[in-house]
């Protein structure tokens, strides 16, 4: 069984999960890891048990421990780091979102391509087990007509926010606001099922720092509407939905679907009928919820393939385009956009 020797870049808690959930896969090996300090990057590797440490990135690229580099830095660094990785010929799993917008975006593909590397956002959702379900069994709905997704998660970072202190998840130079950091969830499973939409309507609550605190899109397909809500200064739990002629699919949490339903169309009630559970589509799942993201990314190093089919060059691209579209309406600029 082949091995990818993999270097981090980032030492935060979401770099600890993707870890937890790597180690699942015989083929990962985690050699290196880079820090912006020598002191926390030794840290991080006796905590993961990492052979090497780097504090340059452009020496970790060049290195010959490691295959691949997981991206987890700030998101105005991902383009920048990635197409350096890529350009010494390291494959590149880059957290959501990819970059700060499509343009970077497609700079980072076209160095995939030019480098014959695997570049793939890591979007952990579209590649669940039962995510795949949904994508098995959409046809059951029949004619689309909407597609609907929430995701509102109240930030303890907006209290220190109000208070006075702007920390890392609302401050629009480092590309971070709601939709960045939770609303893209809502979106690109939308881009993988369907595609781009037709049109774009967004609202939403500009924080006083600048970047979005929380939105609402209403979007136009053939024969079908989308509508996506996200926020990270109030919660919500309501679910995910797909809506046809012929009947509907439940998911409970689209940025982590494990309870997805399907529900037959059912003649109108003539009383107080209870609603019926509706056919269990759910897959069962003993792994950790990052590992799928990790063995689809090995898969692709491993079979010599630059993009998956799920997570693809295309699907990141036009997540970052409709991205890109809502923060113009919304008016929240990056300095990132400037060319």
């Amino acid at each position: 069984m082949g091995k990818v020797r993999f270097g981090v870049v980032g030492t935060n808690f979401i770099t600890d999960w993707v870890i937890a959930g790597a180690r699942e896969d015989e083929r990962f090996q985690l050699s290196a890891v880079c820090s912006r300090t020598r002191e926390r990057g030794e840290e991080f590797a006796a905590k993961h048990s990492i052979e090497h440490v780097f504090t340059s990135l452009e020496e970790m690229a060049a290195s010959d421990k490691v295959d691949a580099i997981y991206i987890a830095s700030p998101n105005y660094m991902h383009a920048e780091q990635s197409i350096l990785c890529m350009n010494h010929g390291k494959h590149v799993l880059c957290e959501k979102p990819m970059a700060s917008n499509a343009r970077e975006a497609r700079a980072m593909v076209e160095a995939a391509k030019r480098n014959g590397v695997t570049l793939m956002e890591a979007m952990k959702s579209t590649l669940s087990p039962s995510f795949r379900a949904v994508r098995e069994n959409i046809g059951r709905v029949g004619t689309l007509r909407r597609y609907f997704a929430s995701f509102c998660q109240y930030s303890s970072r907006y209290d220190k926010f109000k208070e006075g202190t702007v920390l890392n998840a609302f401050r629009p130079e480092l590309s971070n606001g709601a939709m960045m950091d939770i609303g893209v969830y809502t979106i690109y499973p939308m881009v993988v099922l369907f595609g781009r939409p037709q049109s774009i309507s967004a609202q939403g609550v500009v924080l006083s720092s600048g970047a979005d605190g929380q939105g609402a899109v209403n979007m136009q397909y053939e024969g079908m509407n989308a509508t996506i809500l996200y926020s990270k200064i109030a919660n919500s739990h309501l679910p995910a939905e797909i809506e046809g002629e012929d009947g509907n699919i439940l998911i409970d949490r689209i940025q982590t679907p494990t309870d997805v339903r399907f529900y037959p169309r059912q003649a109108p009630a003539s009383g107080q009928e209870k609603r019926s559970e509706g056919e269990n589509l759910s897959v069962e799942d003993s792994h950790n919820e990052y590992y799928h993201e990790i063995r689809e990314f090995i898969d692709l190093v491993l079979g010599g393939r630059i993009e998956s089919e799920i997570n693809s060059h295309a699907a990141s691209i036009a997540t970052l385009e409709i991205i890109d579209e809502v923060r113009r309406q919304l008016g929240v600029h990056y300095p990132a956009d400037e060319e």
